[in-house]
Order: C-alpha cells, then structure tokens, then sequence
C-alpha cells in the first residue's frame, strides 16, 4: 500500500474564523444545546458581557443592557465604545484589542483578544455599534465575514458598545436559552461588582453587599448555622458560613470570572480556613469535620491570570501578578489574620462554629464502621457490577470526550437493556435500579452506606470525597414518562439533594426526554416528544398515518433509541432556584399531605384522550371535587408522585 504524499501541498493555513469555527472546542468549550449551564451559547454570551464589565471596573458606565428572545441576544453598555476607526480590528482579528495596554485594563478577565472574535465566527449574525464623542460606527457580519461596513455618523446616543448576535445554528444544534442559567450569570456579575446595575429583558438587578449577598441568596436565612463573616481587602473579598447540608459548597471568582472549576485561590482558601480555625482553637481538628457543610464565596483580582482554558473555568495561576506574591500565600495571609480577628471580635460565632465541627466530627466517627463495610463490599461488587455498564471514558480523565461522558439511571433491566445495546461505549454508562429506590428525606448520610443500590452508585458516580473525581459530566435519570417513573425521578432527586448537592448545584443532573409518540407513513417516521409535535407531525404526514403511543421506555427498540441518546438528546436540567433545599424536600417529601393535596387541586388539569380526542374536559368544580375525594384515599408515595 503506497504511503500517502506528505509535501509543502499537505501544508494548510487556516485564517483566524476558519480555525474558530473548525475547531470551537478550543475557544468556547463543549457545543450543547443550552440544557448545560457550561454549554456554549452561554460563553458566547458571556464572553461578550465580560467586556461591558471590564469597562465598569475601569469606571466608564454603571448600567449594561441584555435581551435574550428565542435566538437573538442584545447587549448594550455605557462604557467608552470601541474607538471608532478599530471597530472592525477590535471584532475580527486575532491578538488586537485594547486589553494589552494595562493603563487602559488593568485585572480584567480577558487579556487575550479571542472572546469576541470567536463570538463572532460562531454567528450567523454579529452586529457590532460603536458610540463615542457623539459619533457612531456600526459594522455588520456573519459567520465573521464582513456583510455590512457602514461610515461613521453623527448620533445623540451616550458613549458605549451594543452588540447583537444570533449563533450559528448549524454549530449550535436546536439550541435554546434558558433564562434560569442567565440569570445566575447576571447575579454573580452584580455580586461582584457592587454599584452596577444590569437590566436583563425588563427585570433590573443590583447588589449592596456583594458576596455578602450571594451567600445570603444562595443559602436562605433558615440554613445558616450563624450569620456570614464578610471579609474584604485590596483584591480579595471572601464570605462564608456553614449550613444544614452534607458537602461543600463554593462558589470562587477571579477579576469577576466564575471559576466552576476552582483552581489555585479556591484550594488556597480551604486550606487556609482549616490551618485558621485550627490555630484560632488550638486543637488539630480534622479537616473534613473543619469543612463539612461549608458555604463560603471568594473572589480575587490577578494581574494577567492564567487559566486553564479559554473558557476561563479553572485558575492555573500560582502568583497575584509579576512582581506579587503567590495566590496560595496571599489568601493564605489574609484568611488567617481577618478570621482569626473576626473570631475573636464574635465570640457567637465562634461557638457555633465550633458547635457545627463537633457534630461533622460525632457524625462522621458514628459512620465510620459501616461505611468501612460498604466500602469493602462496594470493591468486591465493582469488580462485577450487575447494576453498572461503565464506560470508557471518565469525567476526571483528560480525554477530549470527558465533557459528553454520561451516567444514564434506569428503572428495570428493560428500559436499561436498549439503552445499554445503543449507548457509545466511550462515553455513556448505564447504572439500573431495581424497582423504587429509598425515599431517605431526613436521613443521615448513614444510609447511603447501609443501602446497597445507593452505595454502588455513589461509587460509580466517585463522590465519596467530593466532586474532584467526578466519573461522568452528565448524570441522567431516565425514567418512564409515567405516575411511577415520575416518582422515581423524585426519589433520586431527593437522594441527591439530600446527600450530594454539589452535583445539582453544579448542573450535572439531568432528566431524559424520550419521545412519547410516533408518528409515520411509509416514506417518513418522526418523533413526537409532546402531543403539540404529535399534531404537527400528523399534519405534516397526513393521509391518516400510523401513530404508536409509548408508554415506557423499554418499548422502544435499541435502534431506535439510539436516535434519542446521540447528538440530538433532549435533556432538561434539574434547576435549584431561590427555594432552599430543605424548604424544597419538606415540601415535596415531608409528612404535609394536606399542602400537597391543595397544591394539586389548584394545579389539576385534565387533558383529552392524547391519541383519539374523544374525551371532553371535565367542569374544573367537578374535577377539584375528584381530586379531593381521590387525594384523601392516596398514599404518601402516590400523593408525591402526582405532586410532581
């Protein structure tokens, strides 16, 4: 066989949109649809806010605008605007802008001139306008070639950038915002920069207190064991408490950058709260006991930050800047002096803190047998695993697939068996629950070990210790699409909520779409995922097609289900919002039945027959009078399942 010519024709040069868009990955991480907070129309739209903050912080404009309709985004600051004639440089061309003069940006988050130029390749539409000193320069492009270049004119506009763009839908497939994952956004953006104010599609946001009210938000007043210590110094700001929950929970920052991924500040800082507290008690408390049940925010300014990719998740930096001390000694420094003061200084605090080391410390030792034994019999089961098909590749590996390594959850070996035979063996494993698992709403972490099917699965997932080891990115419950699937999502959504927090918090849990109907005639089959696609499919086949209704999953082939796992998998986010964990289990999983039963009475809805609309809609008096009579013969576990 003849090797295959290798000369100066094999060598290729790509311009600076055609290497963006070739390879995205490199600038914007993974693709998605939008189900993922990380997903890539959400760096997309950060990568363009980022620098209406970088003007904030240099003091030019305290309000940025951002609308976000269907598929077109719109941010507008009141900066300093682009200069007029490096309009077209600032947008397309690689290693320009004005981020590499430090007298003009100094501790800004981006300093390499790629964000908005891959925004820009990436787009099908990108129009950028320019106000400055009562002119105006708008230049208009697609997919980063130049469309439109109009002259500059006079205008009455205030001086700044508005930025309009549409991604490329043929990058970004079936792509979708969801305004839950941009409102994050917006708050920590407000968190961190106290005085700005940022309207997003009408609702305006703001922060007094900063990281002090992140964690206020975030934690909920009932949850706190004592109030927040708020520390603040040049570059550094830090709040944390400890609440109710099982784990750790940080939420780090560098120059206003959410580093999900921590890095070098965040290692530094729980190293040197354990070092702190231990010193300030003079005991060697077990750093575990130290940070168990953890809520802390810090956020640090660098000069020329090093992170670990161009999506800026993950701090490499080990120095504050050139001529600076290392991150890790810094933090270290300032933890143990502005603690240890306010420890002294609140003597309340200091108790409770204490309190809540003394109880991690009692809870972890009363466990410390059994889960000794689970473990050695979760050792001897990995080696022959029922439950799990693994895969692979793992989330913890440094291989390009680890952002699509996923954890299906399956009821039964039925629905697991067609996944398991059209699954990507490099990176989708299937882990099968045998019938309902545990409601354990108020259990300690105990049972985690004493339950076999949980124990396996917190091996398989590998998060034991935390979330540092972390198997799969995406961790899918895939049920039925009835009353008893339903409640088994909630069931493992209390598990995880309960005992593993962190994973929800981070975005890793997921629910699986699976189609309900489908709908078909000889020369076309679609898949309806609700009855509104149903109808639209019908209509679109007409001629009276043949419509198969599934009712679970291990109805629908493997081959089949392969479409539904792919590179078009429908996943809906499992979204923690302002309600606080425990407020949220006791509601849904607690002993208030008659709440639950006013809760679906309110909420009833009667539907038609999905598949012959022969039915007619109940009167909605005569439907709330069903429920009631229906609520008060229901279980606790029925009840709940309906309730979601």
């Amino acid at each position: 066989m003849a090797e295959p010519n290798y000369n100066e024709d094999s060598i290729r040069s790509l311009d600076w949109k055609e290497h963006i868009r070739l390879r995205p990955g490199m600038y914007i991480g993974k693709l998605g649809d939008g189900s993922a907070q990380d997903d890539g129309i959400y760096v997309l739209l950060k990568e363009i806010v980022d620098n209406s903050i970088d003007e904030f912080v240099m003091g030019a404009g305290r309000t940025i605008e951002i609308t976000v309709s269907d598929q077109k985004v719109n941010v507008r600051d009141y900066g300093r605007g682009i200069p007029l004639g490096k309009v077209i440089d600032c947008v397309s061309k690689i290693n320009t802008g004005g981020k590499y003069d430090s007298n003009a940006f100094q501790k800004s988050v981006g300093l390499n001139g790629v964000g908005t130029k891959a925004v820009n390749a990436l787009s099908n539409s990108f129009v950028v306008q320019s106000y400055r000193d009562n002119k105006t320069k708008k230049v208009e492009f697609s997919k980063g070639e130049v469309v439109i270049d109009n002259p500059i004119i006079d205008t009455t506009q205030r001086n700044g950038t508005a930025i309009t763009f549409y991604p490329d839908e043929t990058i970004f497939r079936n792509y979708h915002y969801i305004s839950d994952f941009v409102e994050s956004m917006i708050w920590n953006y407000v968190f961190l920069n106290a005085g700005l104010t940022i309207n997003f599609n009408g609702q305006k946001y703001l922060s007094e207190r900063g990281l002090y009210d992140l964690l206020h938000k975030h934690a909920g007043a009932e949850t706190i064991r004592y109030p927040i210590i708020h520390l603040k110094g040049n570059d550094i700001e830090i709040a944390m408490t400890h609440g109710q929950q099982y784990g750790e929970d940080y939420h780090s920052f560098v120059n206003g950058q959410h580093t999900t991924q921590g890095g070098t500040h965040q290692a530094a800082f729980r190293e040197a709260v354990v070092k702190t507290v231990r010193e300030f008690y003079k005991k060697e408390y077990d750093a575990a006991d130290i940070r168990a049940s953890i809520i802390a925010a810090i956020s640090i300014r660098v000069q020329e930050p090093v992170f670990e990719s161009q999506t800026k998740t993950k701090l490499g930096s080990q120095n504050m800047g050139p001529d600076g001390p290392s991150v890790r000694t810094f933090i270290n420094d300032f933890v143990k002096k502005e603690l240890d003061d306010y420890l002294h200084k609140h003597t309340d605090v200091a108790d409770a803190l204490l309190k809540r080391i003394l109880q991690s410390e009692r809870e972890r030792k009363d466990i410390a047998g059994i889960k000794k034994l689970a473990n050695d019999r979760a050792k001897k089961a990995s080696l022959h695993n029922k439950k799990l098909r693994d895969c692979k590749v793992h989330f913890n590996s440094t291989h390009e697939k680890r952002y699509e390594t996923t954890l299906f959850i399956t009821e039964g070996d039925s629905a697991s068996g067609s996944i398991t035979k059209s699954r990507d063996v490099d990176c989708q494993a299937v882990f099968s629950l045998k019938g309902k698992p545990l409601n354990c709403y108020e259990l300690t972490k105990k049972v985690v070990y004493e339950n076999e099917e949980f124990n396996l699965l917190q091996h398989a997932l590998n998060i034991e210790d935390g979330l540092d080891g972390l198997h799969y990115n995406n961790i899918v419950i895939a049920t039925d699409a009835d009353v008893d699937g339903m409640h088994i999502r909630l069931l493992m959504m209390t598990f995880f909520l309960q005992f593993f927090p962190d994973l929800v918090r981070s975005g890793h849990v997921y629910i699986l779409q699976t189609p309900l109907f489908r709908v078909r005639n000889k020369k076309e089959t679609i898949y309806c995922y609700s009855d509104d696609e149903r109808k639209a499919a019908i209509t679109k086949l007409g001629n009276k097609p043949e419509i198969t209704r599934f009712k679970g999953l291990g109805e629908i082939s493997p081959d089949e289900f392969g479409l539904f796992i792919g590179k078009d998998i429908r996943l809906d986010p499992v979204i923690l919002k302002d309600q606080t964990i425990k407020s949220l289990l006791e509601y849904y999983m607690g002993k208030n039945t008659p709440d639950r039963q006013r809760h679906i009475i309110k909420n009833l809805r009667i539907e038609k027959d999905t598949l012959e609309d022969i039915v007619a809609p109940l009167d909605r008096s005569k439907a709330a009078a069903i429920a009631e009579d229906s609520a008060d013969e229901m279980t606790d576990e029925e009840m709940i399942a309906a309730s979601a």
